[in-house]
């Protein structure tokens, strides 16, 4: 465990990357089509004292450089998404396992000392409840997933372009939906420019690497 961190993550989840503290993200996006623009680098801040298993699974994939090369999927005004890999899976494939690997759904509820995993905040009743990282600014981060399965995000993530006053914290179909992990802290503007074809030319961790547990990307074939 690594030193102050408040909370162990369920033992049937516990073997997966996890990020147990806080981590940075450079991700550089080459831009097409557009003669103001020829390339734009975004920093992402990775939560995990709140989505420990969501934010620890980007990080390896981001070290396993997963989304170099990928292009932008989804640009529509409301979000950016990303991170569906060429052929028939549409997550990750572990090559140790050569299956589709999943996360849970994780939400962390403002009071609780630990997430909740595997059930919206809706089918768990807590209607009221408020979110640690709600979708409140431009550039929130998050898993996209199956919208049946709760428990089937893997690789495919989105941005938020919308602002604050549009999407209200807890007025808004997304919060207790879909995990947040994250926030774009520099160059968020830029989001709302890319458009599907761009290309993430790069992305790796500068910094809290030290707080992933797990990780796979040092075993990865």
């Amino acid at each position: 465990m690594v030193d102050g961190f408040p909370f162990e993550v369920p033992e049937e989840y516990s073997s997966k990357p996890t990020l147990k503290g806080r981590a940075t993200v450079e991700m550089k996006v080459k831009v097409k089509n557009n003669p103001n623009l020829e390339d734009v680098t975004f920093r992402l801040v990775l939560d995990g004292y709140n989505a420990p298993i969501t934010a620890g699974n980007f990080a390896d994939l981001v070290e396993r450089h997963f989304y170099d090369g990928m292009e932008i999927q989804r640009a529509d005004g409301f979000v950016v998404q990303t991170g569906d890999p060429e052929g028939p899976a549409d997550g990750f494939v572990d090559p140790s396992t050569e299956k589709v690997r999943t996360i849970p759904l994780e939400i962390m509820v403002d009071g609780d000392k630990s997430p909740v995993y595997g059930a919206t905040l809706e089918e768990l009743g807590r209607y009221k409840a408020r979110t640690k990282l709600p979708f409140n600014a431009f550039g929130t981060m998050a898993m996209a997933r199956d919208e049946f399965d709760a428990n089937s995000a893997s690789s495919q993530i989105f941005w938020l372009l919308k602002e604050s006053e549009l999407t209200p914290s807890d007025a808004n179909i997304l919060d207790g939906r879909y995990t947040v992990f994250g926030y774009v802290t520099e160059n968020m503007d830029y989001l709302a420019d890319l458009k599907v074809g761009d290309v993430i030319e790069s992305a790796h961790v500068v910094s809290g690497i030290d707080n992933l547990v797990n990780p796979s990307y040092k075993i990865a074939a």
